[in-house]
This record gives C-alpha cells, sequence and structure tokens, in this order.
C-alpha cells in the first residue's frame, strides 16, 4: 500500500486523531476515549470525544511549548518520533506525579489535573518538564514488558 492511500485509507478510518497516540500504542498511557483502528499492518488511534481531543490538544501544545529549551527542540515543524514520544511519554508521567499517582488513563488524567490546578496552564511545570526529560525509551533490542 503506497502512503498517500494509507494516509487517505486512515483519515476515513480515524477522521480525529489521538493526541498522544505514540504514548498510548508504546504503553506509556491508555485512554477510555481511545478508538483502535487496524490499517493494513499498523494500528491508527483516534478519538471519540471532541472535548477530550481539545483538552490533550491543549496539554500537547503546553507541553512542547514549555520543554522546547530543555530538550533543545527547533520552534515549530514536525518532530522526530523519538521527541515525540519523549514529550508525551514523559510529559503524562509528570502530570501523573503533580495530580493522579498510578492514573493511566490519558482523559481522566487531563481532567484530574484541570481539577487540581483550574488550568493545564497553571500545572507545576517545573516538575513536569524534569519528568520530561528524565524520561527514557527503551533502548534497542530491549524486549517489552
Amino acid at each position: 500500500m503506497d502512503e498517500n492511500a494509507y494516509r487517505d485509507a486512515r483519515g476515513l478510518a480515524v477522521p480525529q486523531p489521538c493526541v498522544f497516540e505514540k504514548a498510548i500504542a508504546a504503553g506509556c498511557a491508555c485512554c477510555a476515549t481511545s478508538i483502535r483502528r487496524a490499517l493494513a499492518e499498523r494500528e491508527a488511534i483516534g478519538c471519540a470525544s471532541p472535548t477530550a481531543h481539545t483538552n490533550c490538544a491543549t496539554l500537547a501544545a503546553l507541553l512542547r511549548e514549555r520543554s522546547t529549551f530543555a530538550l533543545r527542540l527547533p520552534p515549530g515543524g514536525p518532530l522526530p518520533h523519538a521527541a515525540t514520544l519523549r514529550l508525551a511519554c514523559g510529559g503524562l508521567a509528570g502530570v501523573r506525579l503533580c495530580t493522579a499517582p498510578g492514573e493511566t488513563d490519558v482523559h481522566r488524567l487531563v481532567a484530574a489535573a484541570q481539577a487540581c490546578f483550574g488550568s493545564l496552564a497553571d500545572l507545576p511545570w517545573p516538575r513536569v518538564v524534569e519528568s520530561v526529560v528524565a524520561w527514557q525509551g527503551r533502548r534497542r533490542g530491549e524486549a517489552r514488558r
């Protein structure tokens, strides 16, 4: 299947892609509002809730904005896979530490952060960014658990 056909099929199967798709696929998190679709030999993860999608997009934008300097990210433009995964998994881990330890569901975690701090912008960002910087993915050759 060529990439253009795949992107077209993906857009039809998952009209609203999950913001934290890579974190969910990597096993760093789960989400009650996620929808998984098998496309060819790949998996696409979408979001069933427009509100949850907006909240997650806000969190992801804040994570990138607040972590840009610490991770030496280029301003704007797409990020490499490893940087995206680090922002998502490390960022969710940091939010989890600040709001709801043990919570793995992204939707509930974002809701808990909004309830605790009133706004995602008011999270304790130094602690969250510290978690993003400290997060390390698995190395090549390591088995998944």
